[in-house]
């Protein structure tokens, strides 16, 4: 309901119309992609400048970033080394972290699950079981907006919650009306 499609009109882009839904979007986006990698980037995180060629030089089928968070409060280093390392253990990365994969190995994996949430933990989880993350230390920029509108330690436990509750498995459109609605 902004002024989005208005502002991106005037660059070379072709605009999609897809359901609501991230899962849905992305997948209607990587359908109609071109090119040796598919890159899921949100909109409110930065990419740092030679982030194509950090990617091009990845070895495996998939991967992340590492991840900044934009505030200046000293719990975001702790959170963000936190995040990274959690995702270098287990290959399992979020969206904040900029998913990218090779375009075979996308469609191998069936995209993402059209589910409301959690489909950037679902897909992760499937592709480990392949190939474990090709994990990019130079650090992507989100947006700590809702950390610093919700309080930071409430941030962090709606989120593990969330998490813990998807794992025991709680339907991810019960867990999209409660991320959604704190």
């Amino acid at each position: 309901d902004d002024d989005s499609l208005q502002r991106v009109k005037q660059f070379p882009l072709t605009i999609l119309n897809s359901p609501k839904g991230r899962a849905l979007q992305m997948n209607a986006g990587a359908q109609q992609a071109k090119g040796d990698w598919l890159v899921f980037l949100h909109a409110d995180t930065r990419l740092p400048e030679n982030w194509m060629e950090l990617i091009q030089h990845c070895k495996g089928e998939w991967g992340r970033f590492d991840v900044r968070l934009s505030g200046h409060h000293w719990l975001f280093r702790i959170i963000e080394k936190a995040m990274n390392l959690r995702s270098r253990k287990t290959s399992i990365a979020t969206g904040d972290q900029v998913l990218f994969f090779k375009p075979a190995f996308f469609q191998k994996l069936g995209g993402f699950p059209e589910i409301p949430l959690m489909e950037d933990i679902a897909i992760s989880k499937l592709a480990r079981t392949f190939c474990l993350a090709s994990c990019i230390p130079q650090q992507v920029i989100t947006s700590s907006r809702r950390w610093e509108k919700n309080g930071i330690l409430r941030t962090v436990a709606l989120m593990w919650f969330l998490r813990l509750a998807y794992w025991v498995g709680t339907k991810p459109d019960k867990l999209h009306r409660l991320y959604y609605s704190s």
